[in-house]
């Protein structure tokens, strides 16, 4: 007998849970178990469409998924087709990295009218996931307001400033890429309640917005006369004073000299909206995650852990902490006997046939992959 482990989310920390707990324990048996019939979690569903080489990293995974004792169960429900009780009782460890995919509340007046979105929903419409298959309706949209002063404000404002051309590798779902290039859009607009020295864009993705093809990135100067706070590390430090130099770069453009106008906003807390200044607003502010039992057993990852916080390569080191915490459990503990609870599954092979229709698609139509959004085609072609 072996030690079996369920992981709950198949994105990057659900697979650097994996990845570490093989390092330390190449016998054990592990399930990667999503809701969605395909894996990869943020990285297929939440990065930008249009930065392909954030989404390699799931090269690793796939050598993951190659391993003769993972097995990935898509389309596998927890409430659903297993209860959190049954996976506690058929695995001897549960990991959850499900993640934080719930957006976080403004909580003023206005954040519930139409026009309104937050930026996982908006995110999810760019990447093709099967439960957000409709986004906002571009077609008389002018002027757009992001929320937010991370990188996922820049992303939502850069796709929606980049030009179709720009797109063209990108793996953005075609019906938003057309939606997107047919707005009318002449003004984004980034606003940050906070001054430009406390932004956490970081500095390759700010640089970026100041080299796009139809888009012109612009600052007032006034609130670029900052320094960094005194107190933060030196890396923090050198982070946000290069943020202030490029930002500096962008207040000498001139607003309307390219067809839309990107405009950088600080210091502009967000009390009410209304309708009028602007047609889209996307709050970028950040997420909230569901509960999931806790107890002996059960450990989490990634989001589910420590909030919605760090980049992707962070999930590293802080998944194979936790897989070193796991393989200690278990080493205490003899493996539990009894059937394998896991019900019927899409599996990695189902996986597989989806990625091939996906990517032969993409391959008509010059682009990394088209995918599937439909729940229903995305079934129906893991069966083959």
């Amino acid at each position: 007998m072996t030690h079996r482990v369920a992981i709950v989310g198949a994105g990057p920390s659900g697979f650097y849970a994996a990845d570490g707990l093989l390092r330390d324990r190449p016998d054990l048996r592990i399930d990667l178990i999503d809701r969605l019939p395909t894996p990869f979690g943020l990285v297929r569903a939440g990065v930008a469409p249009d930065h392909q080489g954030t989404k390699a990293v799931v090269r690793q995974f796939e050598r993951l998924l190659a391993q003769p004792d993972v097995r990935f169960a898509g389309n596998v429900e927890i409430g659903r087709e297993l209860s959190w009780d049954e996976l506690r009782e058929g695995y001897d460890a549960v990991i959850v990295a499900t993640g934080m995919t719930i957006d976080r509340k403004l909580g003023v007046p206005g954040e519930d009218l139409p026009f309104v979105w937050g930026s996982w929903t908006f995110v999810a419409w760019l990447n093709g996931h099967p439960d957000f298959r409709t986004g906002p309706d571009l077609a008389q949209v002018k002027r757009v307001a992001v929320i937010g002063n991370g990188n996922v404000a820049l992303d939502v404002a850069r796709v929606l400033a980049k030009s179709a051309e720009e797109m063209t590798r990108s793996d953005i779902v075609p019906e938003a890429g057309a939606a997107i290039a047919a707005a009318p859009i002449t003004d984004i607009t980034v606003i940050g309640r906070r001054g430009p020295e406390q932004a956490s864009f970081t500095n390759n993705e700010l640089a970026e917005m100041g080299r796009l093809a139809r888009a012109v990135a612009v600052a007032d100067p006034a609130a670029l006369d900052v320094r960094p706070p005194a107190s933060n590390p030196t890396p923090e430090k050198l982070r946000k004073s290069k943020n202030l130099e490029i930002l500096r770069g962008f207040s000498k453009n001139k607003p309307g000299s390219k067809p839309v106008t990107l405009h950088f906003v600080f210091n502009r807390p967000i009390t009410a909206i209304e309708p009028g200044e602007f047609d889209l607003v996307i709050t970028c502010i950040g997420y909230d995650g569901v509960d999931f039992p806790k107890g002996e057993g059960v450990f989490a990852v990634g989001w589910a852990k420590r909030g919605p916080t760090g980049t992707i390569p962070t999930n590293r080191a802080d998944s194979h902490a936790v897989a070193e915490q796991v393989v200690a459990w278990l080493r205490e503990r003899d493996p539990k006997s009894g059937p394998d609870p896991m019900p019927l599954a899409v599996d990695v092979a189902g996986w597989h046939r989806i990625d091939k229709a996906e990517v032969a698609a993409g391959a008509k139509a010059g682009r990394p992959r088209v995918k599937l959004t439909d729940w229903k085609a995305l079934l129906d072609t893991a069966e083959g």
